[in-house]
């Protein structure tokens, strides 16, 4: 399902001429067109980011690789506005264009042909002695994992309030399918179409044990628990961390609101895979 663009936000790298060059062009084609356009820096300031506060766009254009899309999603996730990215990372596999393409793509876009694909967030918490000590969102992945010291950490899987398994391993990486071809694909877990709604969990290097990738439904709750490791630690996204202590709890869920994006045609999404290396072609 499409709507009328008449507000858009552009989010944009601060660092790069090149981004802040394409920027102006994309904002010169909105405002040609009569929309209105807001540009913001992805830079955190003493308040937060600047743009994660305002819900009044029908668009948000995001300038940037994968992780700056991820982390713009992740703040932007209590609005529910459509995200398209632009691509100016490396891999650039969740970006929807490219600087040579983007013209087309948003006139697409102000025509009106295009939809709309939900995307599953993850809302988690982390309870120490039954109280919560932190929590937020992820977009792409949670890793319960060993901090500076190169020690092994025991994690149970607990899921439907029941114990799954017990490991020991460098840590567990808890993905949304959104986020399977991240740190998830690398460690060896399985790549899962983001259309679905599951719970990928992949070991990091377990001990002595083996431990399939699992995919699991998101109707129950998800907890990781710190059976041992004194200096485990919680990343978010591959960009916020937090200290774990032995006995803590990570008790997830799926986030009641998806990530909205610019979605893509079937075709395109297997395309990907194929030319970012997911998949071989003999």
């Amino acid at each position: 399902m499409s709507k009328s663009v008449k507000k858009v936000l552009l989010i944009t790298k601060p660092e790069t001429p090149e981004a802040q060059a394409l920027c102006s062009k994309i904002a010169d084609f909105f405002t040609e067109r009569g929309i209105e356009v807001l540009i913001s820096l992805n830079r955190r300031e003493r308040n937060g980011y600047p743009f994660e506060k305002d819900g009044s766009f029908d668009l948000v254009v995001v300038l940037g690789g994968d992780g700056t899309l991820i982390g713009v999603a992740r703040r932007m996730h209590p609005h529910g506005i459509p995200l398209v990215g632009i691509n100016l990372g490396r891999v650039g596999f969740l970006t929807h264009f490219s600087p040579d393409d983007w013209y087309e793509g948003m006139e697409r876009i102000l025509a009106g042909n295009y939809e709309i694909s939900g995307r599953m967030a993850l809302d988690f918490c982390v309870r120490r002695s039954g109280r919560v000590v932190h929590k937020g969102t992820v977009v792409n992945d949670l890793v319960i994992g060993r901090g500076s010291l190169a020690r092994l950490v025991r994690l149970s899987i607990v899921y439907e309030g029941t114990v799954v398994t017990t490991l020991r391993s460098d840590g567990l990486i808890v993905s949304t399918p959104f986020g399977s071809t991240a740190y998830c694909i690398s460690a060896g877990g399985p790549l899962v179409h983001p259309d679905l709604q599951a719970y990928c969990i992949t070991a990091i290097c377990p001990f002595l044990s083996r431990f399939s990738p699992l995919v699991l439904p998101t109707e129950e709750h998800l907890v990781i628990r710190v059976e041992e490791g004194g200096d485990a630690k919680l990343t978010e996204d591959g960009q916020k961390g937090f200290s774990l202590a032995t006995g803590d709890e990570v008790e997830i869920i799926r986030s009641r609101n998806d990530i909205l994006m610019v979605s893509e045609p079937a075709s395109r999404y297997f395309d990907k895979l194929k030319t970012k290396g997911f998949l071989a072609e003999r």
